[in-house]
């Protein structure tokens, strides 16, 4: 592995059992986590709970088409990087997969240079990702700490831009009032959840008026961001 991608979770999803497990276990050889779905259905399930680092993706698979897959994933804002690896290789395919995600490997491939793909897509997207968090047309800059909401900036302070930061960064996630309390203000609130929900009620104040509600309460749980689309 490429000691510069560090390592990395990523979602394998192919319908062919033993390429699937090729490349879970290649992954994981080269020092990544890797799980892996056959299955849109099954691939929207696993990034609910978990966000990937990067999917690969198939292009033919039984409950859709991956390039629709991964178009919408981008019309929403969700910019996880995707490595397409797929039989389909008609240069349309081809430019459409480089547009829809963020590398294009056809089938069949040499481990060694889906590996070095893997790690490409990774150093490439880590370090835009890691400056840039958006969901819908929410967008929060961590390089000049600005956070827009159409195109208006918010007026955000300290405790409310490291709160949202940290709910853009695992959208559709459900987060315990706990994970927040402790990753937020890392600070033993013995139970007393009242300051979360405080300052997640300035946050939707700010971000409710420009557009559809995106915070969501999960009862007897924690909070979720998620797109309104």
């Amino acid at each position: 592995m490429d000691a510069g991608a560090g390592a990395a979770h990523v979602l394998v999803v192919d319908d062919e059992l033993a390429i699937r497990e090729f490349v879970v276990l290649a992954v994981r050889y080269a020092g990544h986590q890797a799980t892996s779905a056959g299955t849109l259905a099954e691939a929207r399930h696993s990034m609910s709970s978990r966000r990937p680092d990067l999917l690969v993706l198939d292009v033919m698979l039984p409950d859709g088409d991956g390039l629709e897959f991964a178009e919408r994933l981008r019309a929403q804002a969700d910019a996880v990087p995707i490595l397409f690896l797929t039989a389909r290789d008609s240069v349309g395919d081809r430019v459409r997969g480089l547009r829809a995600g963020d590398d294009y490997l056809v089938k069949p491939f040499a481990v060694d240079e889906l590996l070095a793909r893997v790690d490409a897509v990774l150093r490439r997207t880590r370090s835009t990702r890691s400056a840039r968090l958006a969901v819908d047309d929410l967008i929060l800059d961590d390089t000049t700490r600005e956070v827009r909401r159409g195109g208006v900036l918010l007026d955000l302070t300290d405790t409310e831009f490291r709160l949202l930061r940290y709910l853009l960064a695992n959208p559709r996630r459900v987060l315990t009032r706990e994970q927040l309390l402790e990753e937020v203000w890392q600070y033993d609130f013995q139970g007393d959840s009242g300051v979360l929900a405080t300052y997640i009620s300035y946050l939707r104040k700010k971000i409710d008026a420009l557009g559809p509600p995106l915070i969501h309460t999960v009862r007897s749980v924690g909070y979720v961001l998620r797109s309104a689309q």
